[in-house]
């Protein structure tokens, strides 16, 4: 192990947790409206429980394989980790119980209440018992377990009444029993009361005060909840594909398997008895350790449906302003791929709206003149346009090509259904490589101008998902460009013979080429000394020899910049390794997605923008494609973007020589990147001239008032 390493470098899990914390701050942050702030509660929540699902399930495999393999970054044992991690997820526990209690106190005013049972006046707790006598009880699955009826096995992330249960009959040989009733997955997590107000109790508590219902011929004593994380980290790569040459049902297994998967947390609603810790740490293995208490819903995913029951008064108070992608001033009416032969176009999610790209695909599916459409995809939404036009164009005649990664992670089962259908309507779905997954965001549009082929190329820093492309801050660029879609054109030949080793004039991909140009233009600035600079933004960063190089520059009195969202495994500001080393992360409102690459200054600079975060599973284990930026006016419109975040004064916070993150110092000027960006785009489309799209939805506008 490079022990010099250690110096600069901090653990890739503690780091993640430190960001999370960083998402319960926007829970805690006063200026968010009430709503907004318990989404975050509730992201914080499915982030958490994804960690121990992957993360901490794979220290587990880890710590049982290869118990003395040391973190490169930490030098931490998995063990080790394991420790480290518990001891720091306690008192987060803690704080997000008091910020949701907090916020929960807060809501009540606006007639937005979560209850108890106790908390139910008289005709409610009427309502709710004929709702579950007539609506519930006849759905449920109750357990009991003794010594005939063996412990089940329960299900990740599902909830479940339990409880000591006492025969009434005194001769009965099963004195004491444990009760367990599964909340069905296919009634809703809460019972909204009826009124005018949103007064609402969730399900596992209406369950639990009628037990005695539930299980009639018992006294049932010690009440609780409880909700199991088992260990999700299945790689399908490690399994045989002797069983079957079939990818989407190696995919099917695999998906079966990580239901029955290790237990790696036991969540409880209310404290355990010392006996009964005892029992449940026998039959799931686990240690008291990984026994957390939570004071709050176990899960928190209706919360982001309560803010459509609202009345538009109360949402105004409750939520972020209403903002809705705005129409890009680089695009008109008309042809889209007239507009691209034209000129490039870079789109930036959610500030400009997604259509254009899509108005793309809709055209080349009915254009004459379109031969081919080839695309990665990675994640789709549930509902998807993009979908429905690659059909259409397979339908046409079009040959359609989709390289589809079953592999991404828990949405393997939506792109399943989705390869089916493509294949149905005619399009030739091919998969990812065994050991690598495709994680590339690049569309190639072939089309025949008189005798010459030519092409249109889309590259992007997120996934072709409709809904979070109102949700994600991401970067689309489409061009004309014929070098750029020669390489787009060779990219997609290598994917369909399995050739992971391409030559590519203009295009980074992973795993072969994108590290280590990345690393040759670091020792382009390098060379310049204290004249280079390196501003650069991603997800996450991990990948050690980027590390290793990054702080050389530093060493060489480079200027970085790094605007790190997540995990971040390189400590800035450390004497002899850092100085030279700036890093910020933004949380707000969007989830900041974009991954930029910015080398040099004035006329020498060179801008990627791509789908890579450095960290070593992206560069050396998946196919990634990063693009350069041809366009002098779309270099000045990154370099604007980059600059606006780098001034964020509001939701960005900096990373310190100790690990920790803290605001940036007060300010008379604030700078909120992601307010700002959206009144940019809103003035831009006030700007921009009157196309028949945006005079449509002035007078819907008109009409509404």
């Amino acid at each position: 192990m490079d022990k010099e390493i250690l110096n600069y470098t901090q653990n890739r899990e503690l780091s993640w947790l430190k960001f999370n914390h960083r998402v319960l701050e926007e829970a805690q942050d006063e200026t968010v409206p009430l709503l907004e702030r318990m989404k975050f509660v509730a992201i914080f929540t499915s982030n958490l429980d994804e960690f121990f699902m992957i993360r901490v399930g794979s220290l587990f495999d880890m710590a049982h394989t290869d118990a003395n393999t040391r973190d490169r970054r930490s030098g931490m044992t998995p063990r080790e980790q394991l420790d480290q991690i518990f001891e720091t997820v306690a008192p987060l526990y803690k704080e997000r119980d008091k910020t949701y209690a907090d916020i929960k106190k807060q809501l009540h005013p606006y007639g937005v209440c979560g209850l108890d049972y106790k908390e139910l006046e008289q005709q409610e707790k009427k309502y709710v018992k004929k709702y579950f006598k007539e609506q519930v009880l006849p759905v449920l699955s109750p357990q009991i377990v003794d010594a005939n009826h063996p412990f089940p096995h329960l299900l990740n992330k599902e909830i479940y009444v339990t409880a000591n249960l006492t025969a009434k009959d005194k001769s009965s040989k099963n004195i004491n029993t444990l009760g367990l009733v599964p909340v069905p997955q296919f009634i809703s997590d809460v019972l909204y009361l009826p009124g005018h107000d949103i007064r609402y109790i969730r399900m596992e508590k209406v369950i639990m005060e009628y037990l005695n219902l539930v299980f009639a011929q018992y006294d049932v004593s010690e009440a609780n909840y409880i909700c199991v994380t088992r260990n999700a980290d299945i790689t399908p790569d490690d399994e045989s594909l002797e069983v079957t040459d079939d990818f989407r049902c190696l995919m099917k297994q695999t998906l079966h398997k990580r239901r029955r998967m290790a237990v790696v947390r036991l969540e409880t609603a209310e404290k355990l008895k010392p006996e009964m810790e005892k029992y449940f740490c026998d039959k799931f293995q686990i240690e008291p350790k990984q026994i957390f208490r939570t004071k709050m819903p176990m899960k928190l995913s209706y919360m982001f449906g309560i803010s459509g029951n609202l009345p538009d008064a109360m949402k105004r108070s409750l939520t972020y302003p209403a903002f809705t992608p705005q129409n890009s001033a680089a695009v008109q009416d008309g042809s889209m791929m007239k507009q691209i032969k034209k000129k490039d176009i870079l789109l930036f999610y959610p500030y400009e709206s997604m259509n254009p790209f899509l108005r793309l695909i809709k055209e080349a599916s009915t254009d004459p003149n379109v031969m081919t459409i080839k695309i990665t995809i990675y994640r789709l939404a549930k509902k998807a346009r993009l979908v429905e036009y690659l059909c259409a164009a397979a339908e046409n005649g079009k040959e359609v090509t989709v390289l589809i990664e079953l592999r991404a992670r828990f949405d393997e089962q939506n792109n399943i259904e989705w390869s089916e259908r493509m294949e149905e309507a005619g399009c030739r779905v091919i998969y990812g490589f065994e050991g690598y997954k495709v994680h590339s965001k690049l569309c190639l549009i072939t089309y025949r101008n008189r005798n010459e082929i030519q092409y249109i190329t889309q590259i992007g820093t997120g996934n072709y998902n409709e809904k979070t492309a109102a949700m994600y801050t991401d970067l689309s660029l489409m061009t004309a460009n014929q070098e750029i879609g020669k390489d787009a054109a060779e990219f997609f030949k290598n994917m369909s013979i399995g050739n992971l080793d391409g030559n590519y004039n203009h295009l980074l991909v992973a795993p072969t080429g994108l590290k280590s140009k990345v690393l040759r233009l670091i020792d382009e600035e390098i060379r310049k000394g204290s004249e280079g600079r390196i501003i650069m933004k991603m997800n996450s960063l991990t990948d050690v020899d980027f590390i290793k190089k990054i702080s050389e520059a530093s060493r060489a009195g480079v200027k970085i910049d790094l605007i790190v969202r997540g995990i971040c495994c390189i400590i800035p500001g450390v004497t002899g390794y850092t100085d030279n080393i700036r890093i910020m992360s933004i949380v707000g409102r969007y989830l900041e997605h974009p991954r930029i690459f910015i080398f040099g200054t004035g006329g020498q600079q060179k801008i990627y923008i791509g789908s890579a975060d450095m960290m070593t599973r992206n560069t050396e284990k998946r196919v990634e494609v990063a693009c350069p930026i041809l366009d002098e006016n779309i270099k000045r419109q990154i370099n604007h973007y980059m600059k606006v975040m780098l001034s964020d004064n509001v939701k960005a916070r900096v990373l310190q020589n100790d690990g920790t993150y803290r605001k940036k110092k007060e300010s008379e000027i604030l700078v909120d990147s992601q307010a700002r960006f959206m009144e940019e785009a809103l003035h831009a489309e006030r700007k921009a001239p009157e196309t028949e799209d945006s005079v449509f939805r002035k007078l819907m506008g008109f009409f509404r008032k």
